[in-house]
């Protein structure tokens, strides 16, 4: 095969694999891309076969490694999102929660959002720790007195 034909080869094989990264996860095939952008650029260089695809193989390699650091494990913890990022805060109590009657609400920050518990019902003015998201409802449980 001519190295004209190596280097469409390597340009069809880096774009295919740039795309096919937009449909996986985790940098896995971007690595690929890249090396066979390097193998490319030696093809249009008009080095032979041989060294196209040694370059591809450790220029993929290295990439791979530099780029598996930028992946997110899911032992690591990852930043919350979306109202679950209010998981954990304190809120206050300005009207008295009742799971039994769907009522209550508290006040974190400057927000004030409807409440409810699975411990019970919960007097105004009372400190409350968020545990979860439920819809549009935050559910909270009173904070202990040595966690104030």
């Amino acid at each position: 095969m001519s190295n004209e034909a190596w280097l469409w080869f390597w340009i069809g094989a880096a774009v295919f694999l740039a795309v096919a990264e937009i449909f996986t996860a985790g940098f896995f095939m971007l690595p690929f891309a890249v090396g066979a952008a390097a193998a490319a650029a030696l093809a249009y260089a008009d080095v032979g076969e041989v060294p196209q695809l040694v370059v591809f193989l450790v220029v993929s390699l290295i990439a791979l490694f530099i780029l598996r650091r930028f992946v997110v494990h899911g032992d690591e913890k990852q930043h919350p999102v979306g109202a679950n990022r209010f998981v954990g805060q304190r809120a206050r109590v300005i009207e008295a929660i009742d799971p039994a009657h769907a009522a209550g609400r508290v006040r974190m920050d400057t927000e004030v959002w409807r409440a409810t518990s699975d411990s019970g019902p919960i007097p105004e003015g009372v400190d409350v720790n968020v545990l979860e998201v439920r819809g549009t409802r935050l559910v909270v449980a009173p904070l202990d007195k040595e966690n104030r």
